[in-house]
């Protein structure tokens, strides 16, 4: 699993200052200090003086009583975000964000990018459009990381940094500052491709207090001269488990990179498209062969990154001076295999090849349900997929049509009629094709 991680620290004052500048380092976002409520967010130098996100506004004002208080605006909050997250999930739809000011996770994004490289570019291009995609929608740049985990990611933005994190919450400097505004690209962190091991010497000079420990933990480190993440991923599991519980051998799978947590998307995978402008069109069906090759790769690998697979495939054929041909069909079970995905959709251009130059190609996959397993013998020769009866109906469908490929459907083996025992029905999935 490939995860971009974004961050906008303060998001609730970045976005309040954004709609109405305040000259002072001092701000309290959340309402007057006589009201009950709580504290939304603060800046820098309230942080420093003892403000913090959840305290009473009372509490605040007597902390920093020279401080501006602000009253807040969540709805506005809350739309400004929904709708960056809009714009990011035409990257991808494996996407994670919190579109609740009050939580504490409020500005922070997962993006599952496994598999986008050909869609969008190399991951430094990914990132720099994802920046620019959303400038105009946050204000300030976000803290970013790349990483193959959850925690490795969210280490990879902090290690980092963006230029305007530190500043994030002064009202001098949120205002203004936009991430695309420089000219120059985004500055990220990426962790190496690679499996656990790799991700775990990657985090192990880090510092300890990157993980996710409670005060007291942290004490019981610097008691037991653990400084950083290395150190304690050596340690043996056992002994870790004994001196600090259970969320201490949580600790530990962090530090070896063990990162289980999911990405949550916020919406399921129902379709992915992408598209293909040939310039010049083309008339043969060998270069259309090597556009759709490259499609259903990159589809495909979305698809498998999040353990999905397609039922339907959808391929729509722009062509020159006439009307668009589609082809809609049916996959004998769900998978992520473009091999086998572009052999059916080829066969159907073959066997209904269109008759105008074609300049624009676009395959849109269902991703609703789960990849289908295959059962393996232990002791028996493996056969590939491709080998499989139900691929192989469903390419002798698309070839000879779908009424001369019939297969028996038992009903009453002790009936005196032969009619009456079974009956013929269509092998394999149907296919459409609407011109």
């Amino acid at each position: 699993m490939r995860l971009l991680y974004l961050d906008w620290p303060h998001l609730p004052l970045r976005l309040e200052l954004a709609r109405h500048p305040v000259p002072s380092e001092l701000i309290v976002l959340g309402g007057h200090p006589w009201e009950p409520g709580t504290v939304l967010d603060c800046s820098t130098g309230a942080g420093k003086l003892g403000v913090s996100r959840g305290q009473a506004l009372g509490s605040a004002h007597n902390l920093v009583p020279e401080a501006v208080f602000l009253a807040p605006d969540e709805d506005a909050y809350r739309d400004a975000f929904e709708a960056a997250l809009r714009v990011l999930s035409d990257f991808t739809p494996a996407i994670e964000g919190e579109t609740e000011p009050r939580r504490a996770a409020f500005g922070q994004v997962f993006l599952g990018i496994e598999g986008l490289a050909r869609l969008w570019g190399a991951e430094p291009v990914l990132v720099e459009r994802v920046v620019a995609s959303v400038a105009e929608l946050l204000p300030g740049a976000p803290r970013m990381g790349i990483g193959n985990t959850r925690f490795g990611a969210q280490v990879a933005a902090v290690v980092g940094g963006a230029g305007s994190a530190a500043s994030a919450g002064s009202g001098r400097a949120v205002g203004s500052g936009r991430a695309a505004g420089s000219g120059a690209p985004p500055q990220f962190t990426a962790i190496p491709i690679g499996n656990l091991e790799a991700e775990a010497a990657w985090l192990a000079p880090l510092s300890i207090n990157l993980l996710p420990a409670d005060a007291e933990t942290r004490d019981r480190f610097r008691l037991f001269g653990l400084g950083s993440i290395g150190q304690f991923a050596a340690l043996d599991r056992s002994a870790v488990l004994a001196r600090f519980g259970a969320s201490g051998g949580e600790l530990l799978d962090l530090a070896r990179g063990m990162d289980g947590r999911p990405l949550r998307p916020r919406r399921p995978v129902q379709r992915l498209r992408a598209d293909a402008e040939l310039e010049p069109p083309v008339e043969e069906l060998e270069p259309l062969r090597f556009v759709l090759h490259n499609l259903c790769g990159a589809l495909c690998e979305q698809l498998a990154a999040r353990g999905a697979g397609a039922g339907k495939a959808s391929l729509t054929l722009t062509l020159e001076r006439a009307e668009p041909m589609r082809y809609d069909q049916a996959l004998p079970e769900p998978v992520a295999a473009p091999d086998l995905l572009e052999r059916l959709l080829l066969a159907r251009l073959e066997a209904d090849p269109p008759q105008h130059p074609v300049e624009r190609l676009s395959l849109e996959l269902d991703g609703t349900a789960p990849a289908a397993g295959q059962q393996l013998g232990l002791f028996t020769p493996q056969l590939a997929r491709a080998a499989r009866l139900d691929w192989q109906l469903a390419s002798l469908q698309i070839r000879f049509g779908p009424d001369r490929v019939l297969q028996a459907d038992l009903r009453d083996p002790e009936a005196p009629l032969s009619g009456e025992r079974f009956a013929w029905r269509s092998a394999g999935p149907l296919a459409e094709v609407r011109a």
